[in-house]
């Protein structure tokens, strides 16, 4: 099962307010964008974020997942507890780098 538009609207509409908010299907799937750095990937309408250091006090007691086959071991972010979801998406933001321009061909 594939994320529905419904719901990638949804995630976008409960982090509204920390940021520019954006999102790319890739893969059949979804990433969302927080100042243009990757924050959040959504895949069969479950939102993960990367297992980071600076997260991962306020995260030891929630479930992991892997978004797709082949992937690393993520967080499941509750995206129904939005200060916590905010609190959380803010650090990852934080450090996560922009992503390097692609070169054209």
């Amino acid at each position: 099962m594939a994320t529905t538009n419904e719901y990638i609207e949804y995630v976008c509409e409960q982090i509204n307010g920390i940021g520019e908010i954006r999102y790319k299907k890739m893969f059949g799937e979804f990433m969302v964008y927080v100042n243009n750095r990757p924050v959040i990937i959504v895949c069969d309408n479950v939102p993960y974020v990367k297992q980071l250091e600076c997260i991962k006090e306020m995260m030891q007691n929630v479930e992991t997942g892997y978004p797709y086959k082949g992937a690393k071991e993520h967080y499941v972010l509750d995206i129904d507890n939005l200060e916590f979801c905010k609190t959380v998406i803010s650090e990852v933001e934080k450090v996560t780098p922009l992503p390097k321009p692609r070169k054209k061909k």
